[in-house]
């Protein structure tokens, strides 16, 4: 979709395919396309975040006076678009998106010294703790409290749906440092160390039988008084902040188009066979088309706010209005890449398919292999980030109200 790039700019393309063909080796891409989950599993994710890193790529959404790249929004944009076409495995963003920037904005000379250096490096390796039993979309009210006693805090609570926190030793939480007034103004940014006795990690499975998220639980853990980011009682602001980048600090788009490309080459494999009727040829193919357009019509709302962003602009609703087409978008084409597959050819893949090899002659071996785990795992997309109920309310609220 991009065209007529400036010369500096298309010059970058080239140097950003130069590097994805030198480095991005078939293990990597292997275990990327079999990874149905989120995100790649740490023995993937972490390899590959070492290349990024040892080439000055690794943390280009970081301001660049803590080790960013300074990239203009476009030249973020193809590097995103780059990779997602390419195929290289989608990181764990724990660390890197959602807790590096809070460091970076919030964070004292201390904390980012401590911390950043290890997100950096993947010795450290984070996981999220906001939603709860009963308040996953209402973040406000989360019950996870946290004491100070002696310089340390005290936390006694839960976490849920926790990505990662399997492979995970620190997780950043949200919790209530006071009950008092507005439920919102008792909240606080603390990070947690996960190795230790009052830390305990419980499996949830997936639909797919994948196991990716988690429940934790807090039986009086401690973490250090230093460990806030922040004024106590101050996590809603840098809450808010978080969600922002999580929400218009990614690009959705390129992985999108990638996972329309695929579809589009298996439904023309579907046509070469001749085994399919016409009619469900004609009703494939005009879902995909359907699909296509709103996937370009997305990019260019999504290059948009990347621009806003970078021009110091608050993304506004338009955060909220990315995260639902995205999520809404992903669906659809898993839905597509399920429909691709004669019925009898699908098969559900165990979590770690990614370390298994697999013959794969065609589009649709490809998709009977993976299409209905990846199907299964992302039905959670419209819930997890913001569910879009919530999302809807909150463009109603900005926008109509």
């Amino acid at each position: 979709m991009l065209q007529n790039l400036t010369p500096d700019v298309e010059e970058f393309r080239n140097e950003v395919r130069d590097f994805l063909d030198r480095n991005l080796d078939d293990d990597l891409r292997h275990a990327a396309a079999y990874s149905t989950g989120v995100f790649a599993e740490p023995d993937i994710g972490l390899r590959w975040q070492r290349i990024l890193d040892e080439k000055g790529w690794l943390t280009y959404c970081w301001p660049p006076e803590n080790g960013g790249t300074g990239w203009s929004p476009i030249k973020r944009y193809i590097f995103e678009s780059e990779c997602a076409l390419a195929g290289a495995p989608d990181i764990a963003g724990m660390g890197l998106r959602l807790l590096g920037p809070v460091l970076c904005a919030f964070g004292t000379k201390e904390q980012k010294e401590r911390f950043l250096p290890g997100i950096r490096s993947g010795e450290d390796y984070w996981c999220q703790g906001f939603s709860e039993p009963g308040s996953g979309s209402d973040l406000a009210s989360a019950t996870t409290s946290a004491v100070l006693r002696d310089g340390q805090y005290v936390i006694n609570g839960s976490k849920i749906w926790t990505t990662h926190a399997q492979f995970a030793n620190w997780i950043f939480c949200l919790v209530r440092t006071d009950k008092a007034g507005r439920k919102q103004a008792g909240l606080s940014f603390l990070l947690v160390p996960m190795d230790q006795p009052g830390v305990r990690v419980s499996p949830i499975l997936s639909m797919s039988g994948d196991h990716e998220v988690n429940q934790v639980f807090f039986d009086d853990a401690v973490a250090d008084a230093g460990y806030l980011i922040g004024e106590e009682g101050g996590g809603w602001a840098i809450t808010k902040f978080l969600l922002v980048n999580e929400r218009a600090g990614s690009c959705f788009a390129p992985g999108l188009l990638r996972n329309t490309g695929i579809a589009e080459q298996a439904f023309g494999e579907l046509q070469s066979d001749g085994a399919v009727s016409p009619d469900r040829l004609l009703s494939l193919k005009q879902r995909l088309e359907a699909a296509r357009l709103q996937v370009e019509a997305f990019e260019m709302l999504e290059l948009e706010l990347l621009h806003k962003v970078q021009a110091g602009q608050e993304p506004g609703p338009s955060a909220s209005l990315i995260k639902l087409a995205a999520s809404t978008l992903m669906q659809k084409i898993d839905e597509i890449c399920v429909d691709l597959v004669p019925l009898e050819g699908r098969a559900l893949f165990d979590s770690n398919s990614h370390t298994r090899t697999y013959p794969v002659r065609s589009q649709i071996d490809y998709l009977s292999q993976v299409g209905v785990s990846k199907y299964l795992n992302n039905r959670a997309a419209t819930i997890y980030g913001g569910s879009t109920e919530i999302m809807k309310n909150i463009l109603a609220n900005e926008i109509l109200h």
